[in-house]
């Protein structure tokens, strides 16, 4: 017979895989299947707010120094636009088709890329330089550009840049825009495109939104394009 002491032993220090330890291995799985969906939702909400309200993009070159330097992390407002973008607003938009070749896509890559979960290099961000039925000419007598028989004074422009060493005259057609980078001695915008077809246009439904602010990194959240 086993003393007091060594029952008194066993009852409180259950052996390795005894029922004393069942409750507490089978809470855990229990606590997954809570976390799981709970992440999964989170994921899914995230997506459906990035291709619908705001949606977060990375500047990951120089075209639109000095106003947004590379490694911004930019704030766009999906719901800016009802239609044309506005001159001076920079935008990001689906450069397919026009910056970079067309691609056919089946509907399964057209939702994937809504959602951004693919096409990420498609996506330029330019600022709106004229829209539909503007006429835009480089450059007049004091290398500006005219934008509907007028000056056109440009404070974004990259200092040391003139504002186009591509001459060029256009008449926006409805439904297009023409972009540009303020960066303009290393932008690749509208007037890359002038022999092709649409002429440099962008249409207007590939915009995704507005650049509102910066919100990366920390020294420069806030800051307006």
């Amino acid at each position: 017979m086993p003393s007091k002491a060594l029952r008194d032993l066993t009852r409180v220090s259950p052996a390795p895989g005894s029922g004393r330890g069942h409750p507490e291995r089978r809470s855990r799985p229990r606590g997954w299947r809570f976390v799981i969906p709970v992440l999964l939702f989170g994921a899914v909400a995230a997506l459906i707010l990035r291709a619908t309200l705001v949606d977060f993009f990375y500047i990951s070159s120089e075209s639109m120094t000095p106003a947004l330097q590379p490694g911004d992390g930019l704030l766009v407002d999906r719901t800016a636009y009802d239609g044309m973008p506005e001159r001076g607003d920079v935008v990001v938009f689906d450069g397919a088709g026009t910056l970079v070749p067309y691609r056919s896509a089946n509907p399964i890559d057209g939702l994937l890329k809504s959602m951004r979960l693919t096409g990420n290099g498609d996506y330029f961000v330019k600022r709106v330089i004229a829209v539909e039925g503007d006429s835009l000419s480089c450059c007049d007598a004091d290398g500006l550009l005219e934008l509907n028989g007028s000056p056109l004074h440009e404070p974004y422009v990259r200092p040391g840049d003139t504002s186009s060493d591509v001459v060029f005259d256009v008449t926006i057609p409805a439904g297009r825009i023409w972009v540009m980078g303020d960066h303009r001695s290393n932008s690749a915008d509208s007037r890359a495109l002038l022999g092709a077809p649409g002429g440099g246009m962008i249409p207007a439904d590939r915009v995704l939104g507005r650049v509102d602010n910066v919100v990366w990194p920390l020294s420069r959240i806030g800051l307006e394009p």
